[in-house]
């Protein structure tokens, strides 16, 4: 799943040669890839209790939020996933969720906590606080409605 989330990214994000009709597929799925996000958002939190078991689907949600930024990058994706019910709302929350978490527990959500001496920790959910925050401002462009909620 990890894999297949890399690669639709890899293809959202290059602009320049997805077609209309690749990016009418992208549109359509794009409710699905939300949905998914919506129902799994919150094993990005258990990963501060170092629970090994829990770690794909954590990555899985990772890899969800990194598309979905890229979706809402573009124009053509964006009002659809703007009006899609609850991803805001669930967006914010799971912001606050893990703004809370990175303060009760060591914080992996960031890069300047994670960094020990003079090596820098490479875990996958460094930067995804900064992710929900590029995706909760991308579903608020030009929407005053999304923009009145926040």
């Amino acid at each position: 799943r990890v894999t297949l989330l890399e690669l639709m990214m890899v293809k959202v994000s290059d602009k320049n040669s997805v077609s209309r009709e690749e990016m009418n597929v992208f549109v359509r799925h794009a409710d699905f890839l939300a949905d998914c996000f919506q129902e799994k958002c919150g094993a990005v939190l258990k990963l501060t209790a170092a629970a090994p078991a829990e770690d794909e689907e954590a990555l899985v949600t990772i890899r969800l939020l990194d598309v979905l930024c890229e979706m809402t990058s573009n124009s053509s994706q964006l009002e659809h996933l703007q009006a899609f019910p609850g991803l805001l709302e669930t967006a914010v929350d799971t912001l606050r969720l893990t703004h809370l978490a990175g303060k009760q527990a060591v914080n992996i959500f960031t890069a300047t906590h994670a960094v020990t001496g003079q090596e820098e920790i490479s875990h996958p959910a460094v930067g995804f606080k900064s992710h929900l925050i590029r995706l909760i401002g991308n579903l608020c462009y030009k929407n005053k409605e999304n923009q009145d909620k926040v």
